[in-house]
């Protein structure tokens, strides 16, 4: 793919999942996401050229204007949205495919000092939420959402939500339905959740032991 062609493509994917840009201008020198990915691509045809210092470089220069760290080792698909950006962290031996949305403070992390594949793959469609962490060399299934400051340390279904720490699945979903941020699930309201089926069941216990006594 030549190189205009690509930015159209990114400016594109942009302009449909960030209702704030304005305009294709707006997007080419306001959005540090669309400027992490540009530089990554030329930091990974560095990298299999086996010019990896040049490439670490390329991709330091992008960490530092951006805010964003992608190792020049990563494989990433096409149409990958960074919203906002700062914080997020994609290591060298994770895969991301096709039309993933990267929300900020996200991490692609290892769990291993091995020279082996030790950071996730990332399926087509999946959306991953603000502080979310995804550890180890796992798949996370087409479709999948994961909550915002999530903590993911085994394999995600395609088409399924997970949230907490660690992550668990709360619902499937249809991967027909349209993706939506604003529709993962929320942890905070998850856990209030819980605090409040738990009470219920104290309260039963101590009436159960009031009638005993």
């Amino acid at each position: 793919m030549g190189l205009i062609r690509y930015l159209k493509e990114e400016v594109a994917t942009v302009k449909k999942r960030d209702p704030a840009a304005k305009s294709t201008l707006e997007v080419i020198l306001c959005y540090p996401g669309l400027h992490a990915m540009l530089c990554y691509r030329f930091s990974h045809w560095l990298w299999t050229k086996k010019l990896c210092l040049p490439g670490r470089i390329v991709s330091n220069m992008a960490r530092f204007f951006t805010g964003i760290e992608i190792h020049p080792g990563a494989r990433i698909g096409r149409r990958v949205f960074i919203d906002h950006g700062m914080g997020v962290v994609i290591g060298e031996t994770s895969e991301i495919g096709d039309d993933v949305t990267l929300y900020h403070g996200v991490t692609l992390g290892g769990v291993s000092l091995k020279k082996e594949k030790r950071h996730p793959t990332i399926e087509d469609g999946v959306v991953i939420g603000t502080g979310a962490k995804v550890l180890g060399p796992f798949v996370v299934g087409k479709q999948a959402r994961i909550g915002a400051n999530s903590v993911v340390v085994k394999e995600v279904p395609p088409g399924t939500a997970v949230v907490g720490i660690p992550a668990s699945a709360v619902r499937a979903r249809d991967e027909a339905s349209e993706l939506q941020h604003d529709q993962l699930p929320d942890p905070i309201a998850n856990a209030v959740r819980c605090m409040i089926d738990r009470i219920v069941e104290l309260e039963k216990e101590i009436g159960e032991l009031k009638k005993r006594n």
